[in-house]
């Protein structure tokens, strides 16, 4: 075992000393990132213009670098700078410092508003910073400290980079950051303090000279002039209680019943709150030399009312609260709500009492007799009054949500025409309040189509604006179910007394408005056609101008007084029953017979030829042609009745779209999809024959489509010019669907035709579509409406205001509505950045308001004057900090001095109760009070001290030195960079 082990023993360990270290790797890593972002030999650059650093654009590029397993990000900040000229550009000086160097004493650029705090403290135009990459890694103690410093000088000393290297270092909350920046022959030391409680020498400017001073120990007996900007801060904060310009809004006097400043229709505007929370005032003294101005302990020639200099930026509230946008949030909330409207109100307010269906047995007697219009008062009362009998069964009266005044103010509202008026004063103007006639087509108006929502002067309109008031002030979800089912109740007795409902534009739905508004339109049509049919009148509604004719406009006569189309009404319209089945007038005479709808055709007509017979009896003429005759016979062509086509919502549209898709595209289910689409077709070929006995395809087709009429002119026999027609060439393909639908067709007239739309079956669909509707897929249908009324209410409060970046704003958020409202079920996510975007402008109007109100702008006289504070608000808005001309001498100054001075006077007035108890006569008192500053304490003091001199020997180059100094109430920073001469030291 002895022997065994002896050789081990001899073996030792080899270190290889040539291989790099960890160290060494980190190093060149950092070498590296420098070589690859070019910032490796002389930097160049010329001097910086004022300003540049908060105007200019400061981009930044980040790299990961490791120290053994502990991983930095390295990052380069630079200010963004037009290439300069090279033909034009001098050579290089041989001994010029690196332009980080001269930054040091730019004076330019001093207490940047907005700004890499490193920029701030240094003056820098560019640097790289190495930090720990996590948040919560952090360099802590001091040996690491020195080690990344060393490496940092080392890979700067190798690659010959001039731009600055900075290492962060404790904390990433305290921003402590040393660094080191190397030209040739020189260095520049990157230090910094942070303490946490300030020693009271080094509170004001003589202490901070004496810092700066024994820092760079000067071995010159008289030491260089040190160059001093100074700026000190100034907060005010206590102006809310005087200067708040918003009202809150009256809820009393709506509730009350009174139409007053909160008024249905109309969104409520502006902050609740101040969204100014503070305004700094920036005094500064740019520059400055040692001996000018003496401040210490006992004596300060500070005075901000002296300082040459004025700026001001102002806080604003963190997202302040306003009205606009609390009503949007809160409705886009019920969108995500699950209860259906009887979960939230009860059982269901639609069903009816059990004894006014008990008797069933009259229910076939009630569908033959005649149904007279009820003649009393159309009242807001009287529209609610069953609905309410209903609802009281389930809840008592106290329960609703919204009380008797509240829903009939809403409702007279929705319904003007609900007045205590007449019915024959009603029906006087049922054409003029049904059919609204649109404004004229401006911008705001058409917006509607954009955001897929509704016109603003509509019935859909107002009731979105009505359910956000409501969900908002008048119980929430289910106030809104409460109305919604109010005006489901409203839509069912407009429908079965043929009262057209106000608010929506004549003709069928408009598929460029929300779904809820084509169904309402919808609604519309269907109540239309029952009235007239009801009425035994035939108006322009129930009559139909085929859209191929360009010169047989139809429309235009059909009001004319016709003989035919008066012995004809009496016999139409009023023998149209309700059911699908039974669509035609049963006659005993044999000809009539022969003419039934199509399904009797089908099964007993005897088949004819292309021309009808002459012996039949026109029927359902309109009025004659004028211009056309008929090709055989030779007699005038008289344009029939017809019907209108059935207008469709774009979710009808979406099911036949489907039904014919899913009949494939086999020869059948072609032939099958021809017929379903040539039903209208049809009943227009079926009237024509009616109306012209002995036609032919050729003068229908003349008629209703006289591009597929080719006429020519040829020469006869005799030498004479005579115009020849004939078929185009699709209508002679085999098995035409035209020369087949034409075969087909009976001479019927449209009154005894099936009817294309079933106006019955179709209202009752809208009402059960209505009726089913939660809160939640009503606040869905009507997002659109509110975004639209809340784009309409920003537009009109900025005209007031004329803010260049709101208007900016405000065309992104029709963009951007405009592609997400465009196609259904649009994302929360989307919908939630739209309503952001509108509570942005909301606020930044709000702030606007609120400036103007603090300055009195529209209390000044002088145009002049009131022209340079407006113009002065509104930079205060756009720019992160504005220099107030004149400083304190000037309009804009001397206002701000007189919110100062009111502050500091309120802040002094004790309150009223210890005032009494104090002792001490008004005279007194009075002293106190002017004793008292203009202005607070400073909340920040910052101190920027510069000069040149040789260091570390009196022999060496002079170089740059600076310190920057801020105190505030947290805590106090010094910020060193100082230079020494590394060739002559």
């Amino acid at each position: 075992m002895a022997a065994d082990s002896e050789p081990e023993s001899e073996v030792f360990e080899i270190t290889d000393f040539t291989t790099a270290s960890e160290w060494e790797r980190f190093i060149s890593k950092v070498e590296e990132v420098l070589n690859d972002w070019k910032l490796i030999g002389i930097s160049s650059g010329k001097p910086l213009e004022k300003g540049v650093y908060t105007t200019g654009a400061w981009e930044e590029k980040s790299d990961e670098i490791s120290f053994a397993d502990f991983k930095f990000s390295i990052t380069h900040h630079y200010l963004v700078q037009e290439p300069s000229d090279k033909d034009g550009k001098e050579e290089p000086v041989e001994d010029a410092l690196p332009v980080p160097m001269q930054d040091l004493l730019c004076m330019n650029n001093d207490f940047p508003p907005r700004a890499h705090c490193l920029v701030r403290w240094y003056g820098l135009r560019e640097f790289v910073v190495i930090a720990p990459a996590a948040n919560n890694d952090a360099v802590l103690s001091e040996s690491k400290c020195n080690l990344l410093l060393s490496s940092v000088s080392i890979a700067l000393g190798n690659t010959g980079c001039q731009v600055p290297l900075f290492v962060q270092i404790h904390h990433k909350w305290r921003r402590l950051y040393v660094g080191e920046c190397q030209g040739p022959g020189v260095r520049t030391d990157f230090e910094m303090v942070h303490l946490r409680k300030v020693p009271n020498q080094y509170i004001h400017l003589s202490g901070l000279l004496d810092v700066f001073k024994t820092k760079i120990g000067c071995p010159l007996t008289p030491l260089p002039p040190i160059s001093m900007a100074i700026r000190l801060t100034y907060v005010l904060q206590d102006w809310q209680q005087y200067f708040w310009p918003q009202q809150p809004p009256d809820i009393d006097a709506l509730v009350g019943g009174e139409v007053g400043g909160l008024e249905f229709g109309k969104l409520p505007f502006g902050a609740c709150e101040d969204p100014i929370s503070e305004l700094h005032l920036a005094t500064t003294w740019p520059h400055l030399t040692e001996g000018i101005i003496v401040d210490n302990d006992v004596y300060s020639d500070l005075d901000p009312l002296q300082a040459p200099q004025w700026s001001v930026r102002v806080r604003k509230a963190d997202n302040p609260q306003c009205l606009l946008g609390d009503f949007l949030t809160e409705f886009f909330k019920l969108c995500r709500r699950k209860e259906s409207t009887d979960e939230i109100l009860g059982r269901s307010a639609f069903e009816e009492e059990g004894k006014e269906v008990a008797d069933i047995t009259h229910a076939l007697s009630k569908l033959t007799e005649p149904a007279p219009v009820p003649i009393h008062k159309l009242s807001v009362t009287n529209m609610v009054h069953s609905a309410k009998k209903k609802i009281r069964k389930h809840r008592g009266v106290d329960e609703s949500p919204l009380n008797n005044e509240v829903l009939n103010t809403i409702l007279l509202f929705l319904f003007p025409d609900a007045a205590d008026k007449l019915i024959e004063g009603f029906e006087s103007r049922a054409s003029t309040s049904a059919g609204n006639n649109p404004p004229p087509e401006n911008e705001d108006y058409t917006l509607f189509s954009q955001f897929k929502s509704a016109p603003s002067d509509s019935l859909t309109y107002k009731l979105a604006l009505c359910l956000c008031m409501i969900n908002f002030y008048h119980g929430g979800v289910k106030g809104v179910a409460h109305l919604w089912q109010e005006f489901v109740l409203e839509m069912r007795y407009r429908w079965e007394n043929n009262y057209l409902i106000p608010g929506l534009a004549n003709g069928p739905p408009d598929l460029r408005c929300c779904l809820l508004h084509q169904k309402l339109q919808m609604l519309n049509c269907c109540i239309e056609r029952k009235k007239a049919r009801d009425e035994g009148k035939r108006g322009s509604v129930s009559d139909r101008s085929p859209g191929g004719t360009g010169d047989t406009g139809k429309g235009a006569d059909h009001s004319g007084d016709n003989p035919d189309k008066e012995k004809e009404v009496g016999k139409s319209w009023d023998s149209w029953s309700d059911s699908e089945e039974e669509f035609f007038e049963c006659l005993s005479d044999t000809e009539d017979l022969k003419g039934n709808g199509l399904e009797n055709g089908k099964k007993g007509g005897a088949k004819e030829g292309n021309r009808e017979p002459v012996n039949l009896k026109p029927e359902g003429r309109l009025h004659p042609h004028g211009k056309l005759m008929l090709l055989h016979p030779g007699e005038p062509l008289y344009i029939p009745i017809t019907q209108e086509p059935a207008p469709m919502t774009e979710d009808l549209l979406e099911e036949q779209s489907e039904v014919l898709a899913k009949l494939g595209t086999s020869a059948e289910g072609a032939h099958l999809r021809a017929r379903m689409q040539s039903a209208c077709l049809l009943s227009d070929m079926e009237s024509f024959k009616a109306a012209n006995p002995g036609c032919c395809l050729e003068d229908f087709v003349r008629w209703y489509s006289p591009r597929d009429y080719i006429e020519e002119e040829v020469i006869d026999e005799k030498g004479n010019v005579v115009i020849k027609g004939e078929l185009s060439a699709r209508m002679k393909i085999p098995s035409n669907m035209w020369v087949e639908a034409w075969e087909t067709a009976k001479p019927v007239p449209a009154r005894r035709q099936k009817r294309l739309f079933d106006d019955t079956r179709e209202a009752e669909k809208v009402l059960h579509y209505l009726a089913v509707q939660k809160p939640a897929d009503l606040a869905r249908h009507l997002l659109p409406c509110i975004i639209h009324a809340a784009v309409l209410k920003v537009k009109e409060e900025e005209l007031l205001e004329d803010i260049s970046s709101v208007k900016k704003i405000i065309k992104q958020i029709v963009s951007h509505s405009s592609k997400v409202l465009r196609f259904p079920n649009p994302e929360d996510k989307k919908l939630e950045e739209i309503i952001a975007q509108i509570m942005s402008v909301e606020a930044i109007i709000a702030r606007a308001r609120s400036l103007k109100a603090k300055f009195g702008v529209e209390k000044c006289e002088n145009e002049e004057e009131k022209e340079d504070l407006q113009r002065f608000v509104n930079c205060l808005l756009e720019q992160p900090e504005v220099s107030v001309i004149g400083a304190g001498q000037g309009p804009a100054g001397s206002i701000i001095h007189k919110l100062f001075v009111s502050a500091q006077r309120a802040s002094a007035v004790p309150p009223l109760d210890e005032e009494l108890r104090r002792s001490g006569s008004l005279e007194e008192r009075r002293l106190n009070l002017g004793a008292v500053s203009d202005f607070p304490p400073p909340t920040g003091r910052e101190v920027i001290l510069r000069t040149t001199v040789p260091r570390p020997a009196p022999y060496s180059k002079p170089l740059p030195q600076r310190m920057y100094s801020v105190l505030t109430r947290e805590d106090f920073r010094l910020a060193g960079a100082f230079s020494a001469d590394t060739t002559f030291f």
